[in-house]
């Protein structure tokens, strides 16, 4: 659990930096080129989850939380961008597999827990086996939802 929790966390909390550290109007006019309402609040609370998510993943503290919020931050890539494009990552403009792979690891370790070498074991926090897989799952799922609902307004698909 050790191995898989830092190395997703720190991986997901990598790319929440990047949005950041390359510029996040980069990522504020991809998120407003995409329907985003508030592409520059989206994209700062996309990079913030997906860096303290990730790191709260990778030390095990408060594990369904962080679970959860790598779920959502998942869950609305997958449907604002990878769907459309089908399941192989290495199509072009990416498929969904690798970000469901993600939230699927994610709600994995808030289900059997972070393990023995953990903050959440430190501090005697751990929420693991069905409350730990309905904390991240519900709070996860319900936040990738009412994110696409409040703030996501694709542009209207033509029909022919």
């Amino acid at each position: 659990m050790l191995v898989l929790r830092v190395i997703f966390g720190l991986f997901l909390a990598y790319h929440g930096l990047n949005k950041v550290k390359s510029g996040i109007e980069g990522t504020t006019g991809w998120f407003r080129s995409i329907g985003f309402k508030w592409p520059g609040v989206q994209a700062r609370l996309a990079a913030a989850t997906e860096m303290g998510a990730g790191v709260l993943m990778a030390l095990g503290l408060l594990t369904p939380l962080a679970a959860s919020g790598m779920i959502a931050v998942m869950l609305v890539a997958i449907v604002v961008a990878h769907w459309k494009v089908g399941f192989f990552i290495f199509k072009p403009n990416q498929g969904w597999e690798y970000c469901a792979s993600i939230a699927i690891t994610a709600w994995v370790i808030a289900t059997v827990g972070p393990g023995r070498f953990s903050l959440d074991h430190a501090f005697d926090i751990e929420w693991s086996g069905w409350w730990g897989s309905a904390v991240a799952g519900v709070i996860g799922i319900g936040g990738a939802v009412a994110q696409l609902l409040v703030c996501y307004r694709p542009a209207p698909t033509e029909t022919t």
